[in-house]
Parts: structure tokens; C-alpha cells; sequence
């Protein structure tokens, strides 16, 4: 039965990665409360299973032409640079706190969605398809 909630916790994770939910929260919820895996041991393999996972979704977007590079490129390379730092510093910090600095971040997430009001409609800007060249 193990097997079984594994297999959905992936299942879960990569489709809400997919869709740029962040299925990691959802694998490493399970990994650290369900199956006992320490929270920086979760978080690598979150890392592990986001990297096929990225793969495949990026070339589903690109083929619909919904990536708009000018902004993708400088976003991943902050991202990089982010991921460098972030394993660099979670080498200093105690499970405990990497798992109490975790669900903050979900907690101050979902407050955010919970109370965040959208523009009126007028107002809103579609921004699924990249801008036209000039």
C-alpha cells in the first residue's frame, strides 16, 4: 500500500510541476510527514524528481510557443544562482529549522492566494502569449 501513495505523491507532484503549482510541495509534504524522510534528504529528492519532470514540461510549452524566452532566461539563470546559495546555506541549517522555514514559506503562500483580490477585468493583462516583436 506504500507503493501505492508513493506512486500518487509523483503522480501529483509532477502534474502540479507541470502546470507551475509547485508540485515539490506536495512530494516533500509527503516524503517528511508520510514516509519519514528527513527534510534536507526530501528536498534533494525533490530536486532529483523535478529534473525529468522540468524536462517534459518545458518542451510541452515551447511547442505551444507559451514560453516567452526575454523573461524565462534571466528568470533561470536567477534561479540558478538561487539553488547555488540555497543548498550552500541548507548545509547550515538543521533539518528542524529547514522544515520549520519550509511551512512558513507554504503558510505565507497560502495566505497570499487566500486573501490576493485580482485586478478588474479591464485592468488584467494577458500574458499567455509572448509580446510581438517590434
Amino acid at each position: 500500500m506504500s507503493g501505492l501513495w508513493t506512486a500518487l505523491a509523483g503522480f501529483f507532484s509532477g502534474a502540479m510541476g507541470a502546470m507551475g503549482l509547485g508540485g515539490g510541495g506536495v512530494l516533500i509534504i509527503y516524503l517528511t510527514l508520510f514516509a519519514g524522510v528527513e527534510q534536507a534528504a526530501a528536498q534533494g529528492i525533490n530536486l532529483i524528481f523535478f529534473i525529468p519532470c522540468a524536462v517534459l514540461a518545458v518542451l510541452y510549452y515551447w511547442k505551444k510557443k507559451l514560453i516567452v524566452w526575454k523573461t524565462a532566461i534571466p528568470c533561470a539563470l536567477a534561479g540558478l544562482l538561487g539553488a547555488a546559495a540555497g543548498s550552500y546555506f541548507s548545509s547550515w541549517i538543521s533539518g528542524e529549522w529547514l522544515g520549520k522555514l519550509f511551512a512558513g514559506l507554504l503558510l505565507l503562500m497560502g495566505l497570499k492566494q487566500l486573501f490576493y483580490k485580482a485586478p478588474p477585468k479591464g485592468q488584467k493583462q494577458d500574458r499567455t502569449k509572448p509580446e510581438p516583436k517590434e
